[in-house]
């Protein structure tokens, strides 16, 4: 279910973000893979404290429900990860090593504990407030990396649950992008791996590199 491109999901980043141009929630109620695969090339915008923070999503992994042994849903119910079983199209919003805040976007029909972690984007608007909240050079690489991400979109855990189709928080279609990669979500320890990690090919935003044999498509 891809999204017609957005006009404003430009690469010369010229701005004209819209939050009625938002991803319906019959996006996000389907299968998180899918959803993982159809969010890159989409567009995250944030406008925290009369600031406007745009880029293009990059890198996205997938976790499933309770059956996922990587996912928050397989052993935790209660606090933050309530927000993971829904309803979808809502953020999902945890703080990984209790410090850094990483922004998921929930997914499926509520009550089945799905959701995509955002990864990386590639930042176009508001680079400069991006860079001041992460303490760091403007940069392509500003957003790479879910921690950096959240930091630099100004998002925290007062987002979590918040639903992703209006201000401060929302995520626009975008150019769906020529190839994508999949490889093996990064740092799971849990289960047998699951090739559920999906970023645009050879992307200079991206987290870090894929395994050289990941499948292209």
């Amino acid at each position: 279910m891809r999204q017609p491109p957005a006009a404003s999901a430009s690469p010369s980043g010229d701005g004209g973000v819209d939050p009625a141009r938002a991803l319906p929630v019959t996006f996000y109620a389907r299968d998180v893979v899918a959803v993982a695969r159809d969010l890159l090339g989409c567009l995250l915008v944030s406008c925290i404290d009369g600031e406007t923070a745009a880029g293009i999503i990059v890198e996205t992994e997938a976790y499933g429900g309770p059956d996922d042994p990587a996912s928050h849903a397989a052993f935790r119910r209660n606090g933050t990860v309530a927000a993971m079983w829904g309803p979808p199209g809502r953020a999902y919003v945890y703080l990984a090593y209790g410090v850094y805040p990483c922004l998921n976007v929930v997914t499926g029909p509520a009550g089945t504990a799905a959701a995509v972690l955002l990864r990386a984007a590639d930042p176009l608007l508001g680079r400069a407030a991006m860079a001041a909240r992460r303490g760091a050079a403007p940069g392509r690489r500003l957003a790479s990396g879910p921690g950096r991400l959240a930091v630099a979109f100004g998002i925290t855990l007062t987002d979590n649950g918040r639903p992703l189709e209006a201000p401060p928080l929302w995520i626009e279609p975008g150019v769906p992008p020529d190839r994508i990669v999949t490889g093996p979500r990064i740092g799971v320890r849990r289960g047998e791996p699951r090739p559920w990690r999906f970023g645009i090919a050879a992307h200079p935003a991206l987290s870090r590199p894929f395994p050289p044999a990941a499948e292209r498509g």
